[in-house]
């Protein structure tokens, strides 16, 4: 295991977004899908003749795809600009923007018509045209920017929600730790001064990483070096009854995972199960990158008919399933499987390197 940095100090803001990824493909899927819809309902409502009604459906159709489409095209180019003006700026001007854009292609189509008029037919005056296109964009356009402002305010609340339950975690060092590390090192100044001082540099780190401002997601080679720090410290205090073997070398270092994820695991571990045995035991922490995944187990010795309460270890397991949840969805898990004598968490989670 690679030495500890020198600091973890990775506190960046991120930005929060506001709008909807246009470029993404689930995106327009979804946008094309509500304007065939929105087609569909105005369709209806000018038209009941059978005949009439689906030469109608194409035209307006047509009409309102390509209105969906280039106003994809438009947000994807000025999703950057429109973050930066702020939230309440960003929706405000993109609803100006797409009603502009709705306007100019409304008014290309009604002089296509005047050119093409075998071709295009709008049954309908140039003012009428456009006023209708103006009237029904808008309502559309601010029942949209409606919906995404709300959900906007609700995937905020969502993030500092997180963020409060990192906060908490961060300040879950158990005070029975703190106590056994100044003993251990209080008793080392007289018997081993270097390694004394070396107890309190690794104190100090542990500390900073746990207490300090860290980001909602971290490299693999920084969460598994402060791990690794934390079990220095808990060797000095546990000796030989504590064993730890990583198993981690197929694990691509500058991978992302969420923070303080594999320290707490590993202080559980020692903790509920370690401890517990006389003769203490050996944590096996094993990783891989399995296809487009990251596969992280840790498995730990426990004493049966000897348990400390669960309380502590369902809040970080908890803590770490839901911060889990919020970033990857549907696409991370976090398992427990209890054995007879044996305790295993194994994460699962999508490949990142934030090059992308």
């Amino acid at each position: 295991m690679a030495a500890a940095p020198s600091s973890t100090d990775t506190s960046e803001p991120e930005a929060q977004a506001y709008l909807p990824d246009f470029c993404a493909t689930t995106t327009v899927f979804v946008v094309v899908l509500v304007a065939a819809l929105v087609a569909i309902v105005l369709t209806l409502a000018a038209y009941d003749t059978p005949g009439e009604f689906l030469v109608e459906l194409s035209k307006t159709s047509m009409f309102v795809l390509w209105l969906a489409l280039l106003g994809c095209a438009l947000m994807c180019l000025l999703k950057g600009r429109l973050e930066g003006a702020g939230k309440t700026r960003a929706f405000v001007l993109s609803f100006f923007i797409l009603l502009a854009m709705c306007l100019a292609l409304a008014e290309v189509a009604f002089q296509l018509t005047r050119i093409f008029a075998e071709s295009v037919i709008i049954e309908d005056t140039h003012a009428g045209f456009l006023f209708r296109t103006f009237a029904i964009s808008s309502i559309v356009i601010a029942l949209a920017m409606r919906y995404l402002y709300v959900s906007s305010e609700w995937r905020r609340s969502i993030v500092l929600e997180a963020q409060a339950r990192i906060s908490a975690l961060q300040a879950l060092i158990r005070p029975h730790f703190l106590f056994n590390s100044m003993n251990t090192i209080a008793s080392l100044t007289r018997t081993d001064p270097r390694q004394a001082e070396e107890a309190v540099e690794d104190l100090s780190d542990l500390l900073r990483a746990n207490l300090g401002g860290a980001k909602d997601r971290t490299t693999l080679k920084q969460e598994l070096e402060t791990a690794a720090i934390y079990q220095r410290i808990e060797k000095l205090r546990l000796g030989e009854r504590l064993q730890v073997r990583w198993d981690i070398g197929d694990l691509p270092m500058r991978a992302l995972i969420p923070s303080l994820t594999i320290q707490p695991l590993l202080e559980n571990a020692i903790y509920h199960g370690i401890e517990l045995l006389p003769d203490g035991g050996q944590v096996t922490v094993s990783g891989k990158r399995d296809g487009k995944d990251i596969l992280i187990t840790m498995t730990n010795p426990v004493a049966t008919g000897t348990e400390r309460s669960k309380r502590g270890n369902k809040m970080a397991m908890n803590n770490i399933r839901q911060r889990f949840e919020l970033a990857y969805g549907n696409r991370a898990s976090v398992e427990i499987t209890e054995g007879n004598d044996s305790f295993t968490v194994s994460l699962r989670y999508p490949y990142d390197d934030g090059t992308e």
